[in-house]
């Protein structure tokens, strides 16, 4: 009879069967997900370990059960088993799942396991079996629910990377789209993969990719967050320098022009790299509607980041410091409505963008039974309060609220945030200072865009360093016809789109 081993091996694959099973239970505590189903093939004892949940029952039964049991030797023949041909002969002519692989120690046995595959081990072989067998519940493919479009492919992403991939690769049916997927992180090991294609990107560019990903040593990866982070090129900046997205168009089409998409298992969002400041500001619409109407859609956006970023401050520093700029029936009126308003202009703007900060992270948090009614409630009761009670003016409700639609305007949503997270410093530059304020923040700012980049890339390419071709897709967008060759700091050997 067999009995329990008195210790286990932790590193390399025991011999004995009952080692290994012993070993495992061990590690993994026990777990009540963990299933052990014990079989014979012959006479020889064989234990089948995989993750209740995690793999697809069908597919255990059809592809590794059913022609295990059907295919064992007989009794006789056990003793003539030639345990070194015994695992190639189970993958080739047992076993009809597609996924198989030998597993030779016991930290790539639990990678394996807890990945959602299975592990067949045989008693008086050291080595194991893994079966791809994943197969949990998935959320379904859905319309995007941040970057929609009116036309366009209505798509996005899931929390699957191996549906992510598929996604892309319906786009794109090339054999230069390639594929590196590695783990990372100690604890979590989160498949992170990169996908680019071969013939357009830049080899360089795709190295330092991997460079920085090889790099993390980090415990648990849980969103794509966690990388973005950890790879970015300037460490204090509050402008995004890689772009995130939930559509695989956008992947796509940025995969066409050179760069290169970082997927990462758990997470509906896909990093691309290298992000410019002209990226966050296109959208996957701007190339199914004309130039035309594109064009005009673009400077509608770069409007918007304007007033979004700005209009507070000049409304600060000219009531503040500048009324001589103002019309005299205008100034007559803005001194008429802050006539009973008890703080100044800077005091009365902070008070309101807080006030809209705080209702704007309460609507993202609310169930969304009650998220509409806290809309109307902070909207129209607390708004109209205010101007009655003479806490804030009318003007400034009307300011806010315009800034506020401005800053929804712009495609990338980290984009948005860092406009707000500028907009409290230019207002209290605004406070200061009067225009020259404002004037010195957008000095520093456009000398801080200057300097950082996003894998080497200039961040505010082709703007500077300046370069004439690469405008055809930047404040406009040229008819097709007249794109023919991609960015040239993107994709340096292969340019040509289209002849």
């Amino acid at each position: 009879m067999d009995t329990l081993p008195t210790q286990t091996t932790t590193t390399g694959i025991h011999a004995d069967l009952l080692t290994n099973k012993a070993a495992i239970r061990d590690t993994l505590g026990n777990s009540q997900d963990l299933i052990v189903k014990d079989m014979h093939w012959g006479s020889v004892r064989a234990s089948l370990f995989y993750i209740e949940g995690l793999a697809d029952n069908a597919l255990l039964h059809d592809a590794v059960i059913a022609p295990f049991m059907r295919r064992k030797p007989k009794d006789g023949e056990t003793d003539r088993i030639d345990y070194g041909k015994v695992l190639p002969y189970l993958q080739e002519e047992v076993l009809t799942a597609g996924h198989t692989s030998v597993v030779q120690d016991m930290s790539e046995l639990y990678n394996h396991l807890l990945s959602g595959d299975a592990i067949l081990l045989l008693n008086g072989l050291d080595k194991g079996l893994r079966v791809g067998i994943y197969g949990p519940e998935d959320r379904t493919v859905t319309e995007p629910s941040q970057q929609t479009v009116v036309r366009g492919p209505m798509e996005a992403f899931t929390e699957n990377i191996r549906t992510n991939t598929a996604l892309i690769r319906r786009k794109i049916k090339d054999p230069g789209l390639w594929l590196e997927t590695r783990q990372i992180g100690r604890v979590t090991k989160t498949s992170v993969s990169i996908m680019y294609v071969n013939t357009i990107a830049n080899p360089r560019m795709v190295q330092e990719v991997r460079n920085r990903l090889e790099s993390i040593d980090i415990d648990g990866i849980l969103e794509s967050g966690y990388i973005e982070e950890l790879i970015q090129d300037k460490k204090y900046t509050p402008f995004p320098t890689l772009y995130n997205t939930e559509r695989p168009d956008a992947v796509a089409a940025a995969l066409l022009e050179g760069r290169a998409a970082i997927l990462v298992d758990g997470t509906p969002f896909v990093l691309l790299v290298p992000a410019l400041f002209v990226h966050f500001f296109q959208s996957a619409e701007d190339y199914y509607q004309r130039a035309d109407i594109s064009s005009l859609l673009r400077v509608i956006r770069y409007l918007s980041f304007f007033i979004a970023l700005l209009a507070p401050s000049f409304y600060i520093a000219i009531t503040t410091f500048h009324q001589e700029m103002l019309p005299t029936n205008l100034l007559i009126n803005l001194a008429a409505q802050r006539e009973g308003v008890p703080f100044p202009a800077f005091i009365e703007a902070l008070l309101m963008e807080t006030t809209y900060e705080i209702l704007r992270e309460a609507g993202v948090r609310m169930p969304r039974t009650v998220g509409q009614a806290v809309s109307i409630v902070g909207t129209l009761v607390i708004g109209q309060a205010a101007v009655e009670a003479g806490v804030v003016s009318a003007v400034m409700v009307i300011l806010v609220s315009i800034t506020a639609i401005s800053s929804y305007v712009i495609p990338a949503v980290n984009m948005s945030i860092s406009v707000r997270m500028l907009r409290f410093f230019l207002m209290g530059l605004a406070a200061s200072f009067g225009l020259y304020g404002i004037l010195i923040g957008i000095l520093i700012m456009v000398v801080h865009l200057s300097a950082i980049s996003s894998f080497g890339v200039p961040y505010m390419s082709p703007f500077g360093p300046f370069n004439l071709r690469d405008q055809k897709d930047t404040l406009f967008r040229l008819p097709w016809r007249q794109m023919k060759r991609r960015p040239q700091l993107l994709s340096r050997d292969n340019r040509t789109r289209q002849k």
